[in-house]
């Protein structure tokens, strides 16, 4: 297993286990509702939309050359936020792995 690998799957736990106790804490529109309360905020989630958008127009791109299929990661991404890239990450990784072996 690469370092890369390793490094993808860390920070996917970490996050995810963020995610995880902020959805106990506010469930999920709760935590879109957060960002309504204060121009911060709003900008938070602005940055969160418009950083998304960027990561799903890259995976389709980058699709083309690493094999992927960028379409589940791209609706994890609608529904999920940087867990879409992470796990296209990851599953770039492993294709790639692949290939090398093969």
């Amino acid at each position: 297993m690469s370092g890369r690998l390793i490094a993808l799957i860390a920070v996917i736990i970490g996050f995810g286990a963020l995610s995880a106790q902020a959805l106990m804490e506010a469930g999920y529109i709760g935590i879109f509702l957060q960002h309504f309360e204060t121009y911060a905020g709003m900008q938070v989630l602005t940055d969160l939309v418009i950083v998304c958008v960027l990561a799903i127009i890259w995976m389709i791109g980058d699709a083309k050359t690493s094999g992927v299929n960028p379409w589940p990661f791209v609706v994890l991404t609608l529904a999920a936020g940087a867990f879409g890239p992470l796990f296209y990450l990851v599953a770039r990784e492993v294709k790639s792995r692949a290939k090398q072996t093969a």
